[in-house]
């Protein structure tokens, strides 16, 4: 923890004046809809270009919440993983290509639980690991929660202001850099497992990450509501029966392909990428949950 805590010292110490490169533009956004508690705008520059201190936070922080979801994904629960490989396999051999992970969004602890399934090397491994959207509201509300979530590689997303805001500008950036990403399309924990639409912001990410065109990897998982209820007492039930469903990558070269031959318009072009997605997704849903009922 004293090491933890000297790492936070110097990181804003030496990387402060980081901090002003985007400031500017963030105060000129318009969050729609919402108040802001924290202002966590200071953490954008910092994720943009990660420094060397920043690196070391983020590896510690990853590390160790990496080793407790293994921990308790694999070793404390009833967990079945299937298909593991399809992204397992991406994240040691990619050759630098983008990689963009989807999923259901069942719990609050939906991420990191699922990469609770990964082997520790990769799972507690930062520089393998994902950048992931979390809500502004929940994760980002004071300066040592938006440290910990942002050492964490976490992203503060509005939710409601739009497919046109920072963290999404920041999601393409990444995949142009031929990160890893991943969304939950759904926008929001979807509390009674309905079937809803997926939000375009999937769509503008895909489509402004282009000509980089990203290994895309739906994912779908059953009983983590299960294991971490959305109602109070909020704790977690051990010995849960958790499923676990990585599928196979979307390819989405024919749907691109048409997009741009048609000369279809961004906003069309968004729904045409997010239908697709949502269609692939709705497949993977109907496999696990009948993996799930067999388990």
């Amino acid at each position: 923890m004293n090491k933890l805590r000297i790492v936070f010292f110097c990181f804003f110490i030496t990387d402060w004046k980081r901090s002003s490169c985007n400031v500017e533009a963030m105060s000129k956004f318009k969050f729609v809809g919402n108040k802001m508690p924290y202002n966590f705008n200071w953490v954008f520059p910092r994720m943009e270009k990660p420094s060397f201190l920043f690196r070391i936070a983020s590896q510690m922080t990853i590390g160790l919440v990496g080793f407790f979801s293994r921990l308790l994904i694999v070793c404390l629960n009833r967990t079945n993983i299937y298909n593991k490989h399809h992204l397992e396999d991406l994240m040691i051999r990619r050759p630098n290509q983008a990689l963009l992970t989807i999923s259901n969004h069942y719990s609050c602890f939906d991420d990191p639980a699922i990469w609770g399934c990964l082997k520790l090397r990769n799972v507690c491994n930062s520089k393998r690991m994902r950048w992931s959207m979390a809500a502004h509201d929940i994760c980002f509300t004071n300066k040592l929660h938006s440290l910990f979530f942002m050492f964490g590689k976490c992203i503060p997303v509005v939710r409601g202001a739009g497919v046109y805001q920072p963290a999404v500008d920041l999601c393409i950036e990444k995949l142009k850099l031929g990160d890893w990403v991943h969304v939950f399309p759904e926008g929001r924990v979807n509390m009674e497992k309905e079937y809803m639409r997926l939000k375009w912001g999937v769509g503008r990410i895909l489509f402004e990450s282009f000509p980089v065109n990203p290994i895309i990897i739906p994912i779908w998982h059953e009983g983590m509501n299960e294991l971490l209820p959305n109602y109070p007492p909020y704790y977690f039930r051990l010995n849960s029966k958790l499923t676990f469903n990585f599928g196979k990558p979307i390819d989405l070269s024919e749907t691109m392909k048409m997009i741009f031959d048609k000369n279809i318009d961004e906003v069309e072009a968004r729904r045409v990428i997010t239908d697709e997605i949502q269609k692939n997704l709705e497949i993977l849903r109907v496999e696990t949950e009948q993996l799930h009922n067999k388990s």
